[in-house]
Formats: structure tokens, sequence, C-alpha cells
């Protein structure tokens, strides 16, 4: 059994898996964004210990950051301010005595995604988790590709509209305009029409992140995870109108699969097989 653990800007997902899945999993709130490194460490290892028993043989970690996977060294993490320069690995390995392995987040997703999609062929799979911020993981067959940094996914920074890709396709979009995500998913699903007016806007602009991400990867799959994802019902059509719209290349749009799993474990079982 190994510990699988999904650190998100808004909570901390935590679950025992035996490889295949996801036997039992818990949330908790992230941390505090005001929080030191030691206050942070502490708290960490305070939801490890809830979980770790004789029985967990290693520990995988997903951060929202660049990170040296041969080291387990983060740097620079989103969300988490005090986080600079953490030799997380060699912290948590002198305390449980157990393999620490740590990736950035999004591809633990993808490699989550790829144990329930992948067809175990030398296909392009790229996960897209949208939520606090916006992540992307890709991976050739059964292999991520990390690049240098395990950043080999990491386009949402680049300049869209005056702005970053993340500030139009993550939280930040929705709380521009003063509103929190579940709270419109939740109107929308009451039939607000303003809200799913609003969430049609969205998917255009997911649209066009989506045309950075097909044009770098040329994937056969794309699958989103992240709450906003939930709501996929409400922005996909419009999503896929842009696109078609917008991508100089309609076979590709025409041969593309895409697919969510917003409420899955796939975080937690990607990070718990790294």
């Amino acid at each position: 059994m190994k510990l699988g653990i999904d650190i998100g800007g808004t909570t901390i997902g935590v679950g025992i898996s035996d490889g295949k899945k996801v036997i039992d999993r818990c949330s908790v709130p992230s941390f505090d964004r005001n929080a030191t490194l030691e206050e942070t460490i502490s708290y960490l290892t305070s939801v490890i210990d809830g979980h770790i028993s004789a029985d967990i043989s290693g520990i995988g970690i997903g951060v929202p950051s660049v990170v040296d996977a041969e080291k387990g060294i983060v740097y620079n993490t989103v969300n988490i301010p005090s986080w600079k320069e953490v030799h997380l690995k060699e912290i948590l390995e002198d305390r449980y005595h157990i393999p620490v392995k740590i990736n950035n987040d999004a591809n633990c997703f993808v490699s989550g995604a790829e144990a329930v999609y992948g067809n175990g062929e030398d296909e392009i799979l790229v996960g897209v988790t949208l939520g606090t911020g916006v992540g992307i993981g890709v991976m050739f067959g059964k292999k991520i590709l990390n690049g240098a940094n395990a950043g080999c996914g990491e386009l949402t920074w680049l300049p869209y509209n005056g702005k970053t890709i993340e500030d139009w396709s993550g939280k930040n979009f929705f709380c521009s305009k003063g509103i929190d995500p579940s709270n419109l998913y939740e109107s929308a699903n009451r039939g607000d029409a303003d809200s799913k007016e609003l969430f049609a806007e969205y998917g255009k602009h997911i649209a066009s992140l989506l045309c950075v991400v097909i044009g770098a990867y040329d994937p056969n799959r794309i699958v989103f995870g992240g709450g906003i994802s939930a709501a996929h019902k409400y922005f996909e059509k419009s999503m896929m109108d842009s696109l078609r719209e917008k991508f100089i290349f309609p076979e590709s749009i025409n041969k593309l699969k895409i697919d969510y799993l917003s409420d899955s474990d796939a975080a937690i079982l990607g990070a718990s097989n790294l």
C-alpha cells in the first residue's frame, strides 16, 4: 500500500492506494497562505500521521509547482508563498523512513487519468486540471513527460488577453467578476440563465487554452479534472464550438477525444504510483 497526496490551492486530498485504485481517502483544507514554511510542514506531517501505518511502503505527493523530481525539491509553489525551495523528499524520508516521491500535481493527475483511459499504446494523453489554478500534465504511453523541472505542461503562464491563460481559465476568471464558481454551478443547476451564460463565456477561454495544448502536444486524448470541470455540461458546447472556429487544423479536432474526471481520485492515484 502507498499513500498518495494531492496538494491543491483549496484542499489537500489524501488516500491509500493499492496501485490500481484508491481504497480510502479524505480531504482537508489546504495551507493558510500566510503560514510559515515550518507551519506548513507541521500541518502536512500531521495529515500524514493520521494515515501512516506499517502497511504503507511509500508516499507520493503532487504539488502545484516546478519540481526536481529526482531529488524531491519543490520550488516556488503556486498558492503556498513560503515554499520557495523545500527539500520535501528529504524532510519526509527522515521522518517516516520510507521512500517519498514528489512531482507536479498535474503530472500526478494525468498519471491517474492514464490508469483510467490509457490503452497501453504509445498515445499522447494530456491532463488539464481546472481549479484554483490550472495545471497541465502530459503522458506518452505510460511515461510522464516531466521535462527538466517536472514542468513540461506549464503553459498557462503564457500571455493571453492582457493577463495569462490561467487568469482566464481558472478560478480567477469567476472571482474577477465577484462570483465563486461553486455557487455559480449551483445557480446554473437551478436553471439560472445568467449563470449558464457566464459558463458559456468561460468555455470560449478554455477553447483558447486547448488551442495551445493541441498545438504544443498534438494529443490523442485530453482529460479534464479539478473542481471547475464538474460544471463541464455548461461550458463544453461553447468550448467545442469555439475550438472548431479557432484551431487551424480541423481534422485534429475531429480525432481528439475529450473526457472528464472531475470527481475522481486520479491525482491521488497518480501520486501514489510515482
